[in-house]
């Protein structure tokens, strides 16, 4: 005798239909929302209901739509199977997100907020981090030693800001989502590198004033300007020559794997060559003292022409203590022992200028 009727198992083995498994993600249609709880029809899979705490933020739902779930358990004691739209939206991301990074694709972000770390982002419904680490020249918050409230000001600076980035790590099992600007930009960055040359000029904006320097950003690459190369006068102070904004034009003195060498002093003619002519050997001089160390001190004949006096140089006494001898800014006379243009050195010497003389050359305020 024929069967007339068939098990559920026997239906779903003849039909080409998969029994719903934990984890899947499928379609289906809201029949009923009610005040803790959607139900869904999920067509020959049977029905389904999404609890209020796994809707997820800001949906606007209606019966009759179309809404995306994830199988948190396919069958309860009830018959019906327990869904997650909440869910289903992060696993879509995370297959989105594993895809842009296998394919080192370049995204846009926005990023909703900042700590002094870096920038919190979501990308497909997953929230991850950008590092101040990974920030490009443009963005690197450049301050002053490590002042953590301005570096916080400079990254709320950026939030609500689209930035193109690139995924550098990513795991659905440990919830880590890593962005990375840098890389973003690296293969840019090296077609302009290749285009720049020592001796060029460029032009760019200062984004950092510290002690040793100043920092540029030419048109996203980083550069920088050591103290020594901002002035051909002795700067104590970078702070006192530039400042965050300030448009520069700087020659390249050196090209590093990322960052650009500058100079501001060499975008104009080295005044030491012409005011160094004014000195020859035997001249008595007038200096101001400028910088007291052990084994001598130095003395400033013009705004760009330094000179050193040897502690030899200074006494016959060889027990004689520089720090004692010298106040910082005292203007003393001195006798002209050597003029090496070549090297960009001046010796001077203290006790054979205490002899009668003929009247010092004056130093220049």
């Amino acid at each position: 005798m024929p069967k007339t009727s068939l098990t559920m198992d026997e239906l779903l083995a003849q039909s080409e239909i998969e029994a719903l498994k934990p984890g899947d993600v499928v379609e289906g249609v809201i029949t009923s929302i009610k005040k803790h709880e959607i139900w869904v029809d999920l067509g020959a899979k049977g029905v389904g209901v999404v609890m209020r705490r796994e809707i997820g933020h800001g949906q606007q739902l209606e019966a009759g739509q179309t809404i995306t779930v994830s199988v948190i358990d396919p069958e309860m004691d009830e018959g019906h199977a327990l869904l997650s739209m909440r869910r289903a939206v992060k696993d879509r991301g995370w297959e989105e997100l594993e895809r842009i990074f296998s394919e080192q694709e370049i995204v846009e972000i926005t990023p909703y907020d900042a700590n002094r770390g870096g920038l919190l982002v979501e990308l497909e419904g997953i929230r991850g981090f950008l590092p101040v680490s990974q920030l490009a020249a443009g963005h690197y918050p450049r301050v002053s030693g490590a002042d953590k409230d301005e570096i916080l000001q400079k990254l709320n600076a950026l939030t609500n800001k689209p930035i193109f980035v690139r995924i550098l790590d990513t795991s659905r099992k440990d919830n880590k989502l890593i962005f990375s600007e840098k890389e973003a930009v690296k293969d840019d960055m090296a077609a302009r590198f290749a285009n720049l040359k020592v001796g060029d000029v460029i032009d760019g904006i200062i984004t950092g004033v510290i002690d040793f320097g100043a920092f540029v950003n030419v048109d996203g690459i980083e550069g920088l300007i050591h103290i020594s190369e901002i002035s051909w006068e002795r700067v104590d102070n970078p702070r006192n020559y530039l400042k965050v904004g300030d448009n520069v034009k700087a020659k390249i003195i050196a090209i590093d794997k990322d960052r650009l060498s500058l100079s501001l002093k060499q975008m104009s003619e080295d005044p030491w060559l012409s005011e160094v002519k004014a000195f020859s050997r035997g001249d008595v001089v007038e200096g101001k003292i400028t910088r007291i160390t052990p084994f001598g001190a130095f003395v400033q004949l013009t705004p760009s022409v330094e000179a050193l006096v040897h502690v030899s140089e200074m006494s016959d006494d060889e027990s004689v203590d520089p720090e004692k001898l010298f106040q910082l800014n005292e203007t003393k006379e001195f006798k002209v022992l050597d003029v090496d243009t070549e090297n960009r050195k001046i010796s001077l010497s203290l006790k054979q200028g205490l002899t009668k003389k003929p009247k010092a050359k004056k130093v220049s305020k």
